[in-house]
C-alpha cells in the first residue's frame, strides 16, 4: 500500500451524505443512531458500536449551518437514545393498568423528549464554539460531558446510562470507575469512540498509513490502558469481614399483588419461610447468620404499627442476628406496635431490627422517584388525575440530610440506599465519615422482563468500585447480589428468581482515587480538554 491514498469511500462518502442530510431523513438517521447507542449497556454490553454511532453525532454538527440545527441534531439524537434506554418505564404504568395506562405514551414520550434537551443544548453549544480540524472533537466531548453532568444533578438528577457506563464492561475495563467515575468516564469515552472515524473521515488532510494508526490508537490505546490498570487492580487478594454470615432474601412477589390488602399476610409470611431455609430450600431457622436482609418496601404495610408481625419477627430471629429491612414508615415515631398519627410523614425507608424485633436503625430515603414516590405540584396536578404510581395517598417525605450511615451490631459503618438512590456518582456518600459497606434495597418488579433492572443493577455496581466498598443489594424481584469493592457479583439471585443468598462479607479497600476527590477528575479532564482545544485551534492542525 502506497504512503498516500484516496480516501476510504466508505468513510468519506458516509460523511459526505450525512452532512448534507435535510428534514425527516435527518431527524431520521439522528434517532436511529441515538437508539442504536443503547446496545452499548447491559444487557448487551456491545460498547463498539459507539465507535459508529457518536461519528454520526459529529458529522451531523459538523452539517449544521447554526446553533439551532445543531440543537435539532442533538435533540432528535438524544430523544433515540434516551427512548431506547427508558422504554422499559412503560412497564410500570400497566401494573395498574386500569388507573395509569391512559399515561403510558406521555412517559414513555415525554421523559426521552425531556432528557434529549440536554443533548440538544450540548450540541447547540458546542457549535458556537465549532472548528474545521480536530479541535472540534474536544469542543464535543466538552460539551456532551457537562450536560450529561447537569443531566444527574438538575430537577432531583436522572443520570441513567451515563456515556462513560460503556467503559465498565467487561470486568478489568470497570475498574476505571475507582479512577474516574462514571462521570469522568463519560468524558473519556466521548472523545474515545468518535475519534477514529473523525480522522478517517476529515478531508483535510490525505490518507495515509500514518493517519490509520493515529486512528487506530486514539480508539484502541486509551481501552487498552483502562484494561491493563483493571486487570492489575483485579490482582489484589479478597478479603472479608471477620463473624459475618449474610443472608439475602428475594421472594419474587408480583408486583400486581403487592399492596393488594388481601395478599399482605401471604407475602409477609413468605419472607419469612425463605429466611428460614437456606439456598438449597433446606430449613436451618437462620442458624449461623449474623445479618438478614429484605428488599425495599418488604412488608406491603407499616410494620412498626403491626403488633402482629414484630411478634413473629422476634420470635423467628435468633439471638444475635440482625433483620435488614426496606420498609415504609411514618416519621413520627410511634411506639411499636401504636399507629401514626394521621398527618405523619410517609417514609421510604431501611429498618434495622434487633432479635427482639425492636428498631436500633433506620435511614430514610432522600431521592425520591418523581411522579413514582412524589408529584411535583401535587395539588395542581391532581386535578387532572394525576398521582404517584406507588401506593398511599400523597408524596413519600424526604430523609435527614446529607445521608447518614447507619450503625449496624457486627457490620462496618453501613450507607442505606433506596432503589435507584444508587444511580448517582459521586453524591451518595454525603458526610465525612466513609461506608464499610453500601446497602440497597430495591424492587425492580414495576419493570417486567426489560432491560431496566439488568442497567440498575450494573450502575449499582459502579458504586462500589467508585467508593471501594462491598455492596449489599436486595431486590423484590431481582436482581439481588452481594457485590464486592471491585464490581465483582459474588453470589447472585437473577431476574424473577425465588429463593436467598447466603455469603460472607467482603471487605471495603482504601477508598480509591474517585471516592477521595468525587467530580474534580471531571473538572480536570475538562481542563485538558480545553487545553487541548485551544491549542489545535491556534495552529490550524
Amino acid at each position: 500500500m502506497d504512503a498516500r491514498t484516496e480516501h476510504p469511500p466508505l468513510i468519506s462518502s458516509a460523511r459526505a451524505w450525512i452532512m448534507g442530510l435535510r428534514g425527516w431523513k435527518r431527524a431520521l438517521i439522528a434517532m436511529a443512531a441515538g437508539g442504536l447507542s443503547a446496545l452499548a449497556f447491559a444487557p448487551f454490553f456491545a460498547f463498539p458500536i459507539f465507535f459508529l454511532t457518536l461519528p454520526v453525532f459529529v458529522w451531523l454538527i459538523d452539517g449544521s449551518a447554526d446553533w439551532r440545527r445543531a440543537f435539532s441534531a442533538g435533540w432528535f439524537f438524544g430523544f433515540g437514545y434516551f427512548f431506547s434506554n427508558l422504554f422499559w418505564i412503560g412497564e410500570a404504568f400497566l401494573v395498574e393498568a386500569d388507573k395509569f395506562a391512559w399515561l403510558l405514551p406521555f412517559a414513555v414520550t415525554l421523559l426521552p423528549a425531556g432528557l434529549a434537551l440536554f443533548w440538544g443544548i450540548a450540541a447547540a453549544v458546542a457549535r458556537l464554539f465549532w472548528s474545521e480540524n480536530f479541535a472540534r472533537l474536544f469542543v464535543f466531548a466538552i460539551a456532551l460531558s457537562l450536560t450529561e453532568w447537569l443531566r444527574g444533578h438538575i430537577l432531583t438528577g436522572f443520570p441513567w446510562n451515563l456515556v462513560g457506563y460503556a467503559l465498565t464492561y467487561p470486568l478489568p475495563l470497570m475498574q476505571s470507575a475507582a479512577l474516574f467515575g462514571a462521570y469522568g468516564l463519560t468524558a473519556i469515552a466521548l472523545f474515545v469512540f468518535p475519534a477514529p472515524l473523525i480522522v478517517l473521515g476529515d478531508r483535510r488532510e490525505p490518507l495515509s498509513i500514518r493517519k490509520i494508526i493515529d486512528a487506530i490508537a486514539l480508539g484502541a490505546v486509551p481501552i487498552a490502558l483502562l484494561l491493563a490498570y483493571g486487570a492489575w487492580r483485579l490482582s489484589t487478594p479478597e478479603t472479608f469481614v471477620p463473624n459475618v454470615k449474610l443472608r439475602i432474601v428475594q421472594p419474587s412477589v408480583p408486583q400486581r399483588e403487592k399492596w393488594m390488602a388481601e395478599y399482605q399476610r401471604r407475602i409477609f409470611d413468605d419472607h419469612v419461610a425463605l429466611s428460614l431455609a437456606n439456598p438449597a430450600g433446606e430449613k436451618d431457622s437462620l442458624a449461623g447468620i449474623t445479618h438478614l436482609v429484605w428488599p425495599e418496601a418488604a412488608m406491603p404495610f407499616f410494620p412498626l404499627e403491626s403488633p402482629v408481625a414484630l411478634d413473629i419477627l422476634a420470635n423467628i430471629l435468633p439471638p444475635g442476628t440482625t433483620l435488614i429491612t426496606g420498609a415504609l414508615r411514618h416519621d413520627s415515631s410511634p411506639a411499636a406496635g401504636a399507629v401514626a398519627s394521621a398527618d405523619a410523614r410517609a417514609l421510604n425507608s431501611i429498618l434495622v431490627l434487633n432479635e427482639r424485633a425492636e428498631p436500633i436503625a433506620t435511614y430514610d430515603k432522600i431521592n425520591l422517584v418523581p411522579f413514582g414516590e412524589f408529584v411535583p405540584w401535587e395539588a395542581t396536578l391532581a386535578t387532572i388525575g394525576i398521582q404517584k404510581l406507588t401506593h398511599g395517598r400523597g408524596s413519600f417525605g424526604v430523609g435527614q440530610q446529607p445521608r447518614p450511615l447507619m450503625a449496624i451490631p457486627g457490620l462496618p459503618p453501613a450507607l442505606g440506599l433506596v432503589c435507584y438512590e444508587a444511580l448517582f456518582p459521586g453524591n451518595i456518600v454525603q458526610g465525612t465519615a466513609r461506608p464499610g459497606v453500601l446497602i440497597n434495597v430495591t424492587n425492580d418488579g414495576w419493570f417486567g422482563e426489560s432491560t431496566g433492572p439488568y442497567q440498575h443493577f450494573h450502575q449499582a455496581r459502579i458504586r462500589a468500585v467508585e467508593e471501594g466498598a462491598p455492596l449489599l443489594r436486595a431486590a423484590n424481584n431481582g436482581i439481588s447480589a452481594v457485590v464486592d469493592p471491585y464490581g465483582r457479583a459474588l453470589q447472585v439471585l437473577g431476574l424473577n428468581v425465588r429463593g436467598v443468598i447466603d455469603s460472607a462479607l467482603p471487605e471495603a479497600v482504601t477508598p480509591p482515587l474517585y471516592a477521595r476527590l468525587g467530580d474534580w477528575i471531571l473538572a480536570i479532564i475538562l481542563s485538558v480538554y480545553v487545553g487541548f482545544a485551544v491549542s489545535l485551534r491556534k495552529n490550524g492542525r
